[in-house]
């Protein structure tokens, strides 16, 4: 979900303390905002405990499905208790930790118990998390991130536009200039048309003569060219 650089594994939130899991990379928010604040993720699995309370639910045993059910939040709190007592230290952290169950029946477990979840974040300051939830969780986050990026970049974003449209605006007058040059072409070759059409309204008054005449007159080109090779060899030095 997130990338190498915004997260971090067996991180010391606390000078010689333990160390958390995974701890997600976020930014400060007081005078140095380049200094890293932590979000510390710790994995429990008090499955043990969750095993007893199915086994005591399957053989319909009510005492022993309540037993293991106490016993089954009594753990989840000691473990909400271990990551605020050894992770969780602000300013260097966030105020609250997230503990991880990884199994989506035992989240939904812990959570369906009443009370539960609010005692974890108002005692502890620990939020439960399962595999779905946590993904939400890192799904938001990421989207932070990305708009913290785009809020860091916003500089050269605007520089970059800026540079686009300078470049767009000589784009423009390099074409407007070529469309001149077509409309001063277009227009010559128009002026052409109709002064040869003037000339063919006069040649049309001139009366034809023979193409034998007509040859004597104007030769063709062939002969033409004929003579003009003639020509050129002839005046060859040394020849």
């Amino acid at each position: 979900m997130l990338n190498p650089d915004q997260y971090t594994t067996n991180v010391a939130t606390k000078v010689g303390g333990e160390r958390v899991e995974f701890a997600i990379k976020l930014p400060g928010q007081g005078i140095d905002k380049d200094e890293t604040v932590w979000l510390p993720i710790d994995a429990k699995f008090p499955l043990e405990d969750y095993q007893r309370l199915i086994e005591a639910q399957e053989k319909s045993d009510q005492e022993g499905f309540e037993a293991a059910g106490k016993q089954l939040e009594s753990r989840v709190k000691s473990c909400a208790k271990d990551i605020s007592s050894k992770y969780l230290n602000p300013p260097k952290t966030t105020d609250f930790g997230i503990l991880f169950l990884p199994i989506e029946s035992l989240f939904a477990e812990v959570i369906r118990r009443t009370g539960l979840t609010e005692v974890l974040q108002r005692e502890y300051r620990v939020v439960i998390a399962g595999p779905t939830t946590l993904w939400s969780i890192l799904s938001s986050l990421q989207m932070g991130f990305r708009t913290l990026a785009i809020q860091k970049r916003s500089s050269e974003v605007w520089n970059l536009l800026a540079a686009v449209k300078t470049e767009w605006t000589k784009y423009g007058d390099v074409l407007e200039a070529v469309q001149k040059k077509l409309n001063q072409a277009s227009n010559t070759i128009e002026k052409a048309k109709v002064r040869s059409r003037a000339v063919g309204r006069k040649l049309k008054e001139v009366q034809e003569l023979p193409v034998k005449e007509a040859t004597a007159f104007l030769p063709s080109t062939e002969i033409a060219e004929e003579k003009e090779i003639t020509v050129e060899i002839d005046s060859v030095p040394g020849d």
